[in-house]
């Protein structure tokens, strides 16, 4: 058997398959507290397979240089991130050449070209974002209550508008766009509905996320920005993502594969 593991603050991702040269199977997991070799051992017997059917098992994320060598009897190779968000970003989306963006707890934007992967921007904004202000604000930490909450709002509740702000449209934004995040709790007379906090907190973290990808895809030549991580699997947060690429004319440039989340595992199973 062969695997990949991707330590993830929050959940760690897991491919595995009987060959290198099969498409694998995925699941995940949350992330434990620390990273060491009965994280490995955790990690595969999740796949349900003993621990000695494992000959080469592929890790990144985290702090996976520290781990040694081997561990249960089968060989580590360790993954630089950068390489597997790249590599997991193309194969996902067939593409030879493009801006990988993967959105888990933070936002990492890889140039990949082939087989060459560049870390060239990202943002400190991420899951982790979404998942620490809403237990602040939302008192849940379950990425599918906050989209499901999300998805019953409205992020024009608490956001100011250009028509509110300005009175109309600014260049090629529209005037329905929102001009400030959270803008008119400020002045608000009771507290809003937790589902229009909810949506606001999505469209700020996803609206960021996509301008990043715009902003550094023009930056390095880059025609399509791919976006990856369990983050893109939220309905709300993919709505807000391709809300950018519709106001900047990239509706053709922004891919949102499959099964996202499995994107950067994919890229580090690519690697055995």
């Amino acid at each position: 058997m062969y695997a990949a593991i991707d330590f993830g603050l929050t959940n760690t991702d897991i491919a595995y398959a009987a060959e290198r040269d099969s498409a694998p199977r995925f699941l995940f997991i949350p992330s434990g507290p620390e990273l060491n070799v009965r994280a490995v051992e955790r990690a595969l017997r999740a796949t349900g397979q003993p621990l000695e059917a494992f000959v080469r098992v592929a890790v990144t994320g985290g702090q996976h240089r520290r781990l040694p060598a081997v561990v249960a009897g089968a060989e580590l190779v360790k993954v630089n991130e950068v390489e597997a968000i790249g590599r997991g970003g193309l194969a996902l989306s067939n593409h030879e050449a493009a801006l990988v963006v993967s959105a888990g707890s933070g936002t990492a934007c890889v140039a990949a070209r082939q087989s060459v992967h560049q870390h060239i921007s990202g943002s400190a904004v991420g899951g982790g974002t979404l998942l620490g202000l809403s237990r602040l604000l939302l008192n849940t930490t379950d990425p599918l209550a906050i989209d499901r909450l999300a998805q019953a709002g409205d992020a024009n509740a608490v956001d100011t508008t250009l028509i509110e702000a300005v009175g109309g449209e600014i260049g090629r934004l529209p005037a329905d766009t929102n001009a400030v995040n959270f803008g008119k709790v400020e002045h608000a007379a009771t507290l809003p509905r937790r589902e229009d906090i909810a949506a606001g907190l999505a469209r700020m973290i996803g609206q960021t996320i996509g301008i990043i990808a715009a902003n550094a895809a023009r930056a390095e030549g880059l025609e399509d920005a791919v976006f990856i991580g369990r983050l893109m699997e939220l309905v709300t947060i993919r709505k807000a993502v391709l809300e950018v690429a519709r106001v900047y004319g990239l509706d053709d440039h922004f891919r949102l594969p499959p099964k996202p989340g499995s994107g950067t595992v994919l890229g580090a199973f690519r690697s055995l």
